[in-house]
């Protein structure tokens, strides 16, 4: 067990954020935390930290105890990262311990004697468990495991993005590597790409994670337990995040069953201490009856999510089986070249989801579909009697100075007053909340009001720009089961791979300038995209022939990048059948003779030093 919670509560004021909550967390297990916004997430992954403070109830009681030893990581909503270093001096903070360890070994060395000798053998045994001569090669695959593959790791981290800071505070924890991982909504600002080598990673850790996140397929892909702060109280289910959205339902109806079968005998308890207390014959049973009454355990009626999302999309008019054919366009923004020579259809029915890196062109491609850019010299043919949603995922649609109800109103003037308030109430629209200027809308209201339109629209084919941000956990289940209800049309650009995985049947991806089409939903893709990756490499390593060039110096520069791989295999093997031999001569040599121990320990040194340079020039090759 690396950590026991037991009985913690957080007051604010007379308030409670959450009471008497415990829990424990298990050895190299991945647990999911869930709960609707405000609930106390990451209050509680703050206490578990020791950043805050927990309240005891009215016993007393109340602890958070963690195993000896034991190291706890997480992800900080600031990043932590110190923005004067650079990308690798910020990636070598984690290995400062063996960096120091490494420095005192040399030292000995210089003078390796008779009192020294149990201090440089307990370092050195030290240096080599924890991979110390490896640390380049395990920074440099975190940081390409994380994006980072195409940076210079000189540069200074003040001047990435918000979001490169972030991924690069997830590396730095991983480097870490704590014995108990709590990270705080992980997957935002990752690509597919570096979602797939997270999961993989996390999946193999050797320790702990707590992990807060509204990406449901990351917690389906990892969690053994799911974790939910609901109504002040924490309820535990085993299994991934499907299981959980099964067990919740199953769980509430026994609780309320639980809830008013105890009403029902307290309910029967007053009725019999009421009738018997002031009769001399049954007083004596009366009494007995509240002492009872006192010492039960009161169960809390259960907390019913009510004030959800209800989405019904409909559509009157049925369109052709051809719904859209797009021939021979390409995709151009700012002057880039997005896309080359692309086609292809859709057909009535069609689920398409189109995945890509950010900033591949997916939503520019989309408002292609719309024509509101070129598509240079091909055609958008849009079949007869199609009628189209189009959420931007800017909404930038939106009248910032209209009112909600005046929104609805000037979209669709046949409607009446109180068919536009039943579809707003339909979204969490309701009272003087109507009145309110767009403008002032957070995020997620935004959407919501997007959503109205969406009713209202009646189209039958939806074109939808990320239309889960902003959306709590409860609100994208909501619009989950609306569009597999719905019999429409869809084509959605989406980095919700749950959404993606329930929704699509088949994908669109753009990567290198070219929409790769699968006819299968985002799990087929995903499944394809793991068999196809390892073929690739391959392919690559059977028949570097089959290359592509453009220029002859490409080719050359090639030849001597794939020479240099080999040179430096045949170096490694060479280093490592030495490093063998003179571990086998320091086992054999005299303790008393130091001068030539401490040579064959420098010697040996050097040698794995050499080694692990030239295993990462190899990676870095490769």
């Amino acid at each position: 067990m690396v950590l026991k919670v037991n009985k913690i509560s957080k007051y604010f004021g007379a308030d409670a954020l959450f009471k008497d909550v415990s829990f424990s967390v298990e050895e190299n297990e991945i647990i999911g935390l869930v709960g609707v916004n405000g609930s106390g997430k990451s209050t509680l992954l703050s206490i578990i930290n020791g950043d805050e403070d927990f309240d005891t109830n009215e016993k007393g009681e109340g602890s958070v105890s963690v195993k000896n030893g034991a190291k706890i990581g997480i992800l900080k909503q600031n990043s932590g990262l110190d923005s004067d270093l650079t990308i690798i001096e910020e990636m070598r903070k984690p290995f400062i311990k063996l960096k120091k360890t490494l420095e005192r070994m040399k030292e000995l060395e210089r003078d390796l004697n008779e009192t020294n000798a149990d201090e440089y053998a307990r370092l050195s045994s030290y240096y080599e468990a924890n991979d110390g001569y490896n640390t380049e090669v395990i920074i440099n695959r975190v940081l390409n495991g994380m994006g980072f593959s195409d940076f210079s790791k000189d540069r200074v981290i003040s001047t990435l993005s918000g979001g490169e800071k972030t991924r690069l505070a997830v590396a730095k924890l991983l480097l870490e590597s704590p014995d108990l991982l709590i990270l705080d909504e992980p997957t935002n600002h990752l690509d597919f790409e570096t979602l797939m080598w997270l999961e993989d990673y996390l999946k193999s850790y050797k320790g702990s994670v707590i992990a807060v996140s509204h990406d449901r397929y990351f917690l389906d892909a990892l969690c053994s337990r799911i974790f939910e702060i609901e109504n002040k109280s924490l309820f535990i289910y085993r299994g991934n995040y499907t299981s959980y959205t099964l067990l919740k339902e199953q769980s509430f109806e026994a609780r309320m069953k639980a809830y008013r079968k105890q009403q029902e005998e307290i309910a029967k308890l007053k009725d019999y201490i009421a009738k018997n207390k002031v009769r001399a014959s049954t007083a004596a049973m009366a009494k007995s009856r509240e002492k009872q009454l006192e010492h039960i355990e009161i169960i809390d009626k259960p907390y019913e999510y009510k004030s959800s999302v209800r989405l019904s999309l409909t559509y009157s008019i049925e369109p052709p089986k051809d719904v859209l054919k797009v021939s021979d366009c390409t995709l151009t923004a700012g002057g880039k070249r997005l896309l080359e020579s692309f086609s292809f259809e859709v057909k009535r029915g069609d689920r398409v989801g189109i995945i890509g890196k950010n900033g591949a062109g997916k939503s520019t491609l989309l408002k292609l579909i719309m024509g509101e850019i070129s598509c240079g010299n091909g055609k958008v043919l849009w079949a007869d009697n199609v009628k189209r949603f189009y959420f931007d995922q800017e909404m930038k649609t939106l009248d910032n100075s209209n009112t909600v109800l005046e929104e609805l109103h000037g979209r669709f003037p046949s409607q009446t007053d109180s068919q536009i308030r039943k579809i707003l109430a339909s979204v969490l629209f309701s009272g003087e909340n109507v009145f309110k200027p767009v403008g002032v809308l957070s995020g997620g209201e935004r959407v919501k009001l997007m959503f109205a339109i969406m009713v209202l629209s009646h189209a039958n084919v939806l074109l939808l720009d990320e239309p889960t941000n902003h959306l709590d956990l409860n609100a994208k289940e909501v619009l989950e089961s609306a569009l597999n209800e719905y019999t429409g049309t869809i084509i959605t650009v989406s980095h919700d791979r749950y959404l993606l995985s329930k929704l699509t049947n088949r994908t669109f991806e753009i990567e290198g300038q070219m929409l790769n089409q699968y006819d299968c939903g985002f799990k087929g893709y995903m499944d394809k995209k793991r068999i196809e990756k390892p073929q690739a490499n391959e392919a690559k390593k059977e028949k570097p022939q089959a290359k592509l060039y453009r220029t002859k110096q490409q080719r050359a520069e090639d030849v001597k990048r794939r020479q240099r791989i080999k040179e430096i295999e045949e170096q490694i093997s060479l280093l490592e059948k030495e490093c063998e031999e003179l571990e086998e001569k320091i086992s054999l040599q005299a303790a008393s003779d130091y001068k030539e121990m401490s040579r064959l320990c420098s010697e040996l040194d050097k040698k794995k030093e050499l080694s692990a340079s030239l295993m990462d020039e190899w990676v870095t090759l490769e």
